[in-house]
């Protein structure tokens, strides 16, 4: 027997919302900019069209919506008292893409949240409100992935208010500035700050997502608790040798950079290997001149370092840091770092992640144990969000812990348990207040 939550809706309501999520996933896996795969970036058709069809759903199940002025989607239903200013629950994800994506990264959030409002709509209220004493707002983030410009979370940093007006700059592969692709998209750049939301206006921030490793799947399990989002810190780092004839020149005269850019890379993984919670990865890796018959004379290499903790994270690094100027010092060859991203771990709020897992334990049978609680290695919106308001995340399984690939996956019988996840805490919420 499942345990007795506070949604009181027959199962059959909510598997036919998770078909529902399932078929709206595959439409918009269908608004592309590269036929064959799914990639939507940021202020691009393909974006505007995943926009218009987000109002179109929402203002289906009664909320009225609005475009903000970063380009994220909004659709916002009323509490049960009807006051338009009152503070709102966020739920949401983002519909933006990685090249040849899957379909379910982010987007599954989103069609999840429209459900959870879907079911908590008091039936034949014309008003359109909730049961509920806040407003609940959906939010379909524009930029979370940073495909188009390298700079991600856009659209959720705008919300936030921690917009960088150093990112008007940024330009895409066509050379197109972040400015001038507001313009073309219809949005004004002076009035990106009218985006930015008041914690004030907010009870806080909540996000299903699909698990992007294995975790769940190994346990055997649908669902987890998140309890933090990692640390992150990206580098360029730069490998200086001396570039000379290929055929010419004797190994114990070469400064070969793309051997010593190799050895980093084989350093990284054996020191962060040995760590816990503490991943890196060497994802680029490039040599010059580049030709076929000239010992390379300059490798650049990326560093993505990522951790639960900020310290163990830093502390990483620096053991990095030791390990490749023994690497370097002993092939003749220098090396630099340049960072280009940090962001410090942002812990869900234990109020949420209470919640949360009052809204899984619902969907458990008596007697299970309680379910996982999962740090996320990777980066969400929610990241930023956190600046303005409490921040809780729920995991959905994904087979093969497969994602930003064509291959991540969900099942439409672990949606189901996570709309009503979802929506318990929600309620869960809303009792506690």
């Amino acid at each position: 027997m499942t345990r007795r939550g506070l949604l009181g809706v027959e199962s059959d309501l909510v598997a036919t919302a998770a078909r529902r999520v399932m078929a709206r996933c595959d439409e918009l896996a269908r608004v592309s900019a590269i036929r064959g795969s799914i990639e939507r970036v940021y202020l691009s058709p393909e974006h505007a069209r995943v926009n218009r069809l987000a109002a179109e759903w929402m203002r289906e199940i009664g909320m009225t919506t609005r475009q903000d002025a970063a380009g994220n989607q909004l659709g916002r239903i009323a509490p049960v008292s009807g006051e338009p200013d009152a503070p709102a629950l966020l739920l949401g994800s983002h519909l933006d893409t990685v090249p040849d994506a899957g379909r379910f990264d982010g987007i599954v959030g989103v069609l999840m949240a429209l459900e959870v409002v879907r079911l908590l709509r008091v039936p034949g209220d014309e008003a359109a409100r909730t049961g509920l004493p806040f407003a609940l707002e959906v939010i379909a983030f524009s930029d979370e992935e940073g495909t188009r410009f390298g700079k991600a979370l856009l659209g959720s940093s705008a919300v936030s208010g921690s917009w960088n007006d150093d990112w008007w700059t940024l330009t895409d592969a066509e050379g197109t500035s972040l400015r001038e692709a507001f313009l073309d998209f219809g949005l004004d750049p002076g009035r990106v700050g009218e985006a930015a939301r008041r914690p004030a206006e907010l009870v806080g921030y909540l996000e299903a997502h699909i698990e992007q490793g294995p975790q769940l799947d190994r346990r055997g399990e649908s669902l987890a608790v998140v309890s933090s989002i990692a640390s992150a810190r990206r580098f360029q780092l730069t490998v200086e040798g001396e570039a000379r004839h290929a055929g010419g020149t004797p190994y114990d005269m070469r400064h070969d950079a793309l051997l010593g850019a190799s050895e980093a890379a084989l350093a990284v993984e054996r020191i962060c290997r040995g760590e816990h919670h503490v991943i890196g990865t060497v994802g680029q890796l490039e040599a010059f001149p580049g030709a076929v018959n000239i010992v390379p004379g300059e490798a650049q290499l990326s560093l993505d370092l990522r951790g639960e903790f900020d310290g163990e994270r830093d502390r990483v690094w620096l053991a990095i840091e030791r390990e490749l100027d023994t690497i370097m010092g002993r092939r003749g060859l220098r090396w630099r770092a340049r960072e280009v991203h940090s962001a410090p771990a942002v812990f869900c709020a234990p109020l949420l992640q209470d919640v949360v897992r009052e809204g899984i334990l619902s969907t458990l049978p008596d007697g299970a144990d309680d379910p996982a609680i999962l740090f996320s290695p990777a980066g969400h919106d929610g990241m930023a969000i956190g600046a303005i308001t409490d921040v809780g995340m729920l995991f959905l399984r994904n087979p093969h812990g497969i994602s930003h690939h064509p291959d991540e996956a969900v099942s439409t019988a672990d949606v189901a348990l996570g709309i009503r996840a979802l929506a318990e805490a929600v309620l869960q919420l809303a009792a506690d207040r």
